[in-house]
């Protein structure tokens, strides 16, 4: 039976350089519209985990989300024709009634039943009927004497099922005994009728198999002569030219089969790389592997690509084009929840969209919760709370709001934990940033912004003392030079937060970058230490400033 795959997952997903907010807002949305709709809706992550977040979903017991770095359309986004595949020894007949039950032209040979070996098309099958072989061709193509009983609708009465035609000819005993004598060799196979001079005479000379036509009685000597001569008598209720006309049908698909070379894809593939590859070959059907074990799972054809169904996301966290998930031009975007200013995104058509300007975006799905009267569940109660905690910092960030306070506060009592203390131990393993490479420190947090057609990067660090910032600077420093050559940005801005100071030190890179910052803090000395006082917020006290002495100096 031909089944269709349709992927109708909707994935919840933020930023491709998540905070605890961004994986803790897709993990929680996720539930709250799975529990809404019934539908199946999925968290996914576009990077890695970091430290302070993994403490947090190890604190609450909850799995890291699925990572999807890419959501271009995929092979297993779109419609794979089920069918089963068939053995390499099953006879071309077969092989054709299987195709016309199900109106394929491609089959796929597998061994135990999920290993692709080769496939069989209705060009194959045509080209064994239409071209001319010799007699010879049984035995060429190895073909099982279960494959001749099965294509003549046979009956056997001597000899093993189980043997296979690996010598010999093919004939037709047309003349007297005396002539067959002279032209039926050890191995053979023959064809003839109820003659009993005819049938002796095949034995003795070794054939290998007799095939009786037109059902006529076989008798108890020559069956005991057989056998002890171990050959093969098969009964057909067909005569002589239909016989002959259809045994070579009996030949494996195995002798047929195209198995070199072949063109296959998995599930994972994307549609963009493929579309290509199949418009210069021939073929009309494509096999699908899984990606993980190489089993077989289905066919595609270049039809099945005009349906593919684009995947659906809802993004969290973030509306900035340069901050989402590669591949996004061809998602379909279904939903934005944020609390960041409203980026550079564009859908093809209206969207649910909710912007607030709230300290954290798990405090927009709080509120969510609440108003679908949705209980929230002690875990996820934890992740909603230690996302305001991370993105508040404990409530000194400026964009902190009355409603992520009492938001935090109702949910630290659902999830059983003291705020304080929680958050010390949260951002103790946030911090503990000595031990990665600069690679790992630049990207824990990092957002790309654009502003009057000029793109620049903005990192940011927490610590809870002094000492491990100005070690964690000694790593990132030579760093940035590679990392602003590898993002083709104008500038880098990376911030190293003192949480408890309340305070930052700003490193940048980049031809103008010292200059914007002057302008935007009415800073004297630039070349110089530059630190930021009273600014943590990365949101509300660095990039709107940055944006606006970026646009005077355009202007």
């Amino acid at each position: 039976m031909v089944e269709e795959e349709k992927n109708n997952i909707i994935y919840v997903i933020g930023h491709c350089n998540p905070d605890t907010d961004s994986i803790c807002s897709a993990i929680a949305y996720a539930d709250l519209k799975r529990k809404i709709t019934g539908k199946r809706y999925k968290a996914k992550r576009a990077g890695q985990v970091n430290s302070e977040t993994k403490f947090v979903l190890r604190y609450f017991g909850v799995n890291q989300p699925g990572y999807l770095p890419d959501v271009r359309t995929q092979v297993k986004d779109i419609e794979i024709r089920r069918i089963g595949g068939i053995n390499r020894d099953v006879s071309i007949r077969r092989a054709w009634e299987k195709m016309t039950e199900n109106s394929v032209v491609t089959l796929p040979v597998l061994e135990s039943d999920k290993d692709l070996v080769g496939l069989i098309t209705i060009g194959d099958i045509t080209k064994s009927y239409m071209n001319v072989y010799d007699n010879k061709i049984l035995s060429v193509a190895k073909t099982p004497i279960a494959n001749i009983l099965d294509t003549l609708q046979g009956e056997l009465v001597a000899g093993n099922p189980d043997k296979i035609i690996e010598s010999g000819k093919v004939l037709i005993a047309a003349a007297n005994p005396d002539l067959m004598e002279n032209y039926i060799e050890e191995n053979d196979v023959v064809i003839l009728g109820n003659r009993y001079e005819s049938q002796l005479c095949a034995i003795e000379m070794n054939a290998k198999c007799i095939i009786v036509c037109e059902g006529a009685p076989v008798s108890r000597t020559i069956t005991k002569l057989a056998q002890d001569k171990e050959c093969i008598i098969i009964k057909t209720p067909h005569d002589t030219y239909t016989v002959a006309r259809l045994v070579n049908q009996s030949m494996p698909i195995s002798f047929f089969m195209k198995q070199d070379g072949l063109v296959t894809f998995t599930t994972e593939d994307f549609i963009d790389d493929i579309r290509t590859i199949m418009a210069k070959k021939r073929y009309r059907d494509f096999p699908i592997l899984d990606k993980k074990t190489g089993e077989f799972i289905g066919m595609i054809s270049r039809r099945n690509l005009l349906d593919a169904k684009r995947k659906q996301l809802i993004l969290m966290d973030h509306s900035e084009r340069s901050q989402a998930v590669d591949g996004l031009e061809d998602a379909e975007i279904i939903e934005i929840i944020d609390h960041h200013r409203i980026g550079s995104i564009e859908t093809m058509s209206p969207v649910f969209f909710r912007n607030q300007p709230l300290g954290c975006t798990s405090t927009i799905v709080y509120q969510m919760y609440q108003e679908n009267n949705i209980p929230i569940e002690k875990e996820i109660a934890g992740l909603l709370c230690s996302a305001i905690l991370s993105d508040t910092l404990v409530f000194r960030s400026p964009t902190c709001t009355p409603v992520d306070e009492v938001a935090a506060k109702n949910l630290a009592e659902i999830a059983g934990i003291e705020i304080d203390s929680f958050a010390q131990e949260m951002f103790t393993a946030g911090s503990n940033l000595l031990s990665k490479s600069p690679e790992e420190i630049f990207y824990q947090d990092f957002k790309k912004f654009t502003a009057s057609d000029l793109t620049f990067g903005v990192g940011q660090i927490t610590a809870m003392n002094q000492e491990e910032l100005e070690k964690i600077k000694g790593k990132l420093v030579p760093y940035m030079e590679k990392a602003f050559r590898d993002h083709g940005v104008e500038m880098l801005f990376f911030m190293l937060t003192n949480i408890l100071q309340e305070s930052t030190e700003l490193i940048v890179q980049g031809n103008g970058a010292k200059e914007v910052v002057k302008n935007a803090f009415d800073i004297e000395n630039p070349d110089e230490k530059i630190i930021l006082e009273g600014v943590v917020s990365r949101k509300k006290q660095l990039i709107p400033l940055l944006m606006m002495s970026l646009q005077q100096d355009n202007n």
